[in-house]
């Protein structure tokens, strides 16, 4: 059984947000207009966060992509009182929209503010209806929403190994946020396989996980710039 994780190297990041716009169409993330931007309703299950290092005037923006920890010990999953939020065998951190009653306490507990809420209809731009991926659905007015680690991609290559008569290989599974990094920086995989890639940079002396010290014990790690 794997443990999936991710690895996000900090020094090739390049702030492109590629990975963003990949995740919105992979996931069927609505656009929010300006409108509701404006109104603080935001919806992005990968975004790239910005943080000032230093002191005036020697500062420096280091910029950050934050999708879900898929934490190990997740708030989230605790505090949900439908269980609506829960960790699946592999450790990964999912929502069933249909158990969801929009209380949002899984948001506030989550210390990385990875969660989304869904504050009206779904709509999409007319000129982008072909676009919508047929394999992930479309979350409904009034839940919670998150990034999955694009689990129907972990899915699809479960199913593509099986049918070829072989267990999952490091590199089967691809997220759509790492499968269009332009700077290479994303890596995927288990990371209780100490053959996996993401095994071995896990273990690099750069790596380093987000408010670590609150024991969530977060499955994404950053390789800190060089």
């Amino acid at each position: 059984m794997a443990r999936w994780g991710m690895i996000i190297d900090l020094d090739k990041c390049t702030a492109c947000q590629a990975c963003t716009i990949a995740c919105r169409f992979e996931n069927n993330v609505p656009f929010q207009g300006e409108e509701e931007t404006r109104r603080g309703h935001t919806r992005y299950w990968n975004e790239v966060l910005s943080q000032e290092v230093g002191k005036y005037p020697m500062v420096k923006v280091r910029m950050i992509p934050r999708p879900c920890m898929h934490c190990d010990n997740p708030p989230c999953v605790q505090v949900c009182p439908v269980g609506a939020t829960y960790k699946n065998q592999e450790g990964t951190v999912l929502q069933k929209y249909e158990r969801c009653i929009g209380c949002r306490y899984c948001m506030v507990a989550c210390p990385y503010g990875a969660r989304f809420f869904n504050w009206k209809k779904p709509e999409f731009p007319e000129v982008m209806g072909n676009y919508t991926n047929p394999n992930v659905p479309i979350r409904p007015k009034g839940v919670v929403e998150k990034c999955t680690f694009c689990i129907q991609r972990v899915e699809t290559a479960r199913a593509e190994a099986k049918a070829a008569g072989r267990e999952l290989m490091d590199g089967d599974v691809v997220p759509a946020c790492v499968q269009t990094c332009t700077g290479r920086a994303r890596y995927f995989g288990d990371l209780d396989d100490p053959n996996s890639q993401v095994y071995q940079l896990s273990r690099d002396t750069r790596a380093t996980r987000l408010a670590e010290e609150l024991g969530t014990k977060p499955k994404v790690y950053y390789l800190a710039e060089g």
